[in-house]
């Protein structure tokens, strides 16, 4: 067993907030492995391992122990493979090993439990990831992992905009594209080449069984097959329903489940209206505003006009002058009309995912709505951040803007604007309600000093 990824197994217990003996009693076989020999030991000598065990051991198919001492021997010589690609990549996508140092995974930057964004909030104010080696930071903020399974490969329509893939330029095409950039990425998890990163996987003989099962006997005779074969599974994993449960109090609302209140109302209305705001000319999929499924994103690309995170980049010695080309940085992309362009993120989740665009420049979803508003604003406060009570700041790339898309609409007042965050918030997910809780207390404080 390796040491990286042995809490991989207990992602669905810490999603879930279930307790630990709960999560044990009705744990799989493997599963239970999972957790590592020392606490499978300590389970069993309070007494969890009984009738929960012995159960767990029916649904695999195997008799029940006659001791613990039996279970322990029997839990030590297992040796089967996960049951499918999804658990495996559960178990990938938490694993340090994976990375130079051995101190980073997927989770790292897209933790389960934060709205899968990196929970790591006190370095460069939460705006750019840490990497492996301690010191390097990309310049981008680390999308949301959740939802990301409903973005289409990337490609273009007829008349040739660019739409879907992964990463904020969609440079990878799909879901297993993308799982396999960030070991490879120097500023994030830091490996070599695909070679080293196979030679990882091999350490673990838990894995050298299940890529065979799973898929073929050969598959360690490749290198690029076997890393091939990690990044299918971690994208498998990704495609479950822990990434997308769809139960928001919005989606509860189109179930009728739960009922809108005045101000939320007020921000449905505002936000998939025709006339009033733009919001959904590029957040909104589905043909109709009540159809469920909604993921909040067309998955098209363009440049809203973000000005540079210069006080964040000061602050971390990197280059304050700097600019991003976004979509022109996409191999796929030679245009320079694309340049400073990006994919519209999923809006699921987005009040506890902050901070706010592909710089991370706004910390506060209020502001976000409020620098949407200043393309059709002409009032003086408008033109300020209220973060910095500053001009927001040129724009990176001025001359790709989307003006058409960003004038449309009127001029919010504060209660509009108060009630379109009202109604964002209804777009997280169930298990992450307590942090907008958290986030409402903090402000509470904050209101009293």
């Amino acid at each position: 067993m390796i040491i990286g990824r042995d809490h991989a197994a207990t992602s669905e217990y810490r999603i879930s907030n279930m307790s630990v003996l709960s999560r044990v009693s009705s744990m799989p076989l493997r599963g239970f492995l999972h957790l590592g020999c020392a606490f499978a030991t300590t389970m069993l000598m309070i007494g969890a391992g009984g009738v929960g065990i012995t159960s767990a051991k029916a649904q695999n198919g195997l008799g029940a122990p006659n001791s613990s001492a039996a279970l322990l021997a029997e839990l030590a010589s297992n040796t089967s493979s996960f049951a499918d690609k999804a658990a495996l990549g559960e178990a990938l996508y938490f694993d340090t090993n994976l990375s130079k140092n051995r101190t980073q995974a997927c989770a790292s930057c897209h933790e389960p439990t934060t709205g899968f964004r990196d929970p790591r909030s006190e370095i460069a104010h939460g705006a750019y990831s840490l990497g492996d080696d301690g010191a390097s930071l990309g310049d981008r903020n680390a999308p949301m992992a959740a939802y990301a399974k409903f973005a289409p490969d990337f490609h273009f329509k007829e008349d040739g905009t660019p739409v879907g893939g992964q990463f904020w330029d969609g440079r990878a095409k799909d879901l297993a594209e993308q799982a396999g950039g960030p070991p490879l990425n120097p500023v994030e998890m830091g490996m070599p080449d695909k070679a080293t990163v196979v030679a990882r996987l091999q350490e673990d003989e838990d894995y050298v069984e299940s890529f065979k099962s799973l898929f073929g006997d050969d598959v360690w005779s490749d290198t690029d097959r076997a890393y091939a074969a990690m990044t299918d599974a971690i994208a498998a994993f990704e495609r479950t329903d822990q990434f997308a449960p769809f139960d928001s109090k919005y989606d509860r609302f189109l179930r009728g489940e739960y009922k809108m209140t005045p101000q939320e109302e007020l921000g449905r209305v505002l936000f998939f209206s025709q006339q009033f705001t733009n919001c959904n000319v590029c957040h909104q999929l589905k043909s109709s505003p009540t159809a469920e499924g909604e993921t909040f994103t067309n998955y098209e690309y363009h440049n809203i006009g973000v000005p540079r995170n210069v006080a964040v980049r000061l602050e971390n010695a990197k280059d304050p002058d700097f600019t991003d080309n976004g979509l022109l940085d996409n191999p796929a992309i030679d245009d320079p009309a694309h340049k400073g362009k990006y994919k519209t993120p999923s809006l699921r989740n987005v009040a506890v995912t902050g901070p706010y665009m592909h710089n991370g420049v706004f910390s506060d979803l209020r502001t976000v709505i409020k620098f949407y508003n200043k393309y059709n604003s002409r009032a003086k406060s408008a033109q300020l951040n209220p973060e910095t009570k500053q001009p927001w700041g040129d724009a990176e790339v001025p001359e790709t803007i989307s003006l058409k898309e960003l004038e449309q609409g009127d001029a919010l007042d504060t209660k509009r604007i108060d009630a379109l965050v009202a109604f964002l918030k209804t777009l997280t997910d169930a298990r992450y309600e307590p942090l907008l809780a958290e986030q409402e207390e903090v402000a509470a404080r904050a209101k009293k000093k």
